[in-house]
Parts: structure tokens; sequence; C-alpha cells
């Protein structure tokens, strides 16, 4: 196993529906530490940074608005493998198809065509975490 940091963010779905403290109890609770926190309405600016692999698809556009559209929870985590781990406990990306006992599946909405609207955002790999982490919390 390897101590790893990774970038959670609860998305303004998540945070007006009152989810923030399910999501930060699951992720204490499945044994990773919470390293940073801020609550925050992110910058046009940060979320194209933040979703620049993914400029020109379809999706892109409708997700940087949404995310734009109200406050988020950005939070650091570690732990062993808490990049695989905190994608699994998410679930998968589509609410509707999330296994039940993961975030998504418990407490995601079926929004048709809106599947960015799903809660919460996990780093997929080691890289995206140090990039993410740097545009979320620069000072870490």
């Amino acid at each position: 196993m390897t101590t790893e940091r990774s970038l959670v963010l609860v998305k303004p779905d998540g945070f007006r529906r009152g989810l923030t403290g399910e999501v930060l109890r699951r992720i204490e609770a499945k044994g990773y530490t919470l390293v940073a926190l801020s609550v925050l309405t992110p910058t046009r600016e940060a979320l194209e940074r933040h979703y620049a692999e993914h400029e020109g698809k379809p999706f892109y556009e409708p997700l940087v608005e949404f995310m734009g559209s109200g406050p988020v929870t950005a939070v650091v985590i570690e732990g062993d493998d808490c990049i695989k781990g905190f994608r699994s406990l998410a679930g998968a990306t589509n609410p509707t198809e999330a296994a039940p006992g993961s975030i998504r599946g418990d407490l995601g909405r079926d929004w048709g065509l809106k599947v960015q609207q799903n809660i919460v955002h996990g780093s997929d790999s080691p890289e995206s975490a140090q990039r993410e982490i740097g545009i979320w919390f620069p000072s870490l």
C-alpha cells in the first residue's frame, strides 16, 4: 500500500442538498485523514485549469458552468491507496448505475443527461491528484 493524497470535491448539487457532512463522515469512516478543507464558489479560471483535459469535448462547457453555479467543498484527503479507495467509495459516475453503499449509489439522483451532477469528484491518478491539489490548495 502507498500513502497518497487525493482531491475530493463535494460538487454544487451535493453542497446544495447539505451532503458535505455525510461525504466527510464516509471519508473519515473509511480511515482517510482530512488534510485541508475549503468551502468556495470556484472561479471559471480555476475550473478551466481543473478540467483542461476535457476542453473541446461536448460535456466540457456544461460541466464548467455547473461547477461554477454555487459553492463546493474542496478537500484534500490522505491515506493508503486513497485515490482508488475514494473512487470506489464514490461509486460509478452515473448515480443510476452506482452500487448501493457508494456515495453516488446512496445519495445521487437520476438527472438524465446531467451526469456531472453526481455529488462528488475524486482525483483519478497520483498525477491528477498532484495537479488538482495545486489548483485548489496552492499552499500544499
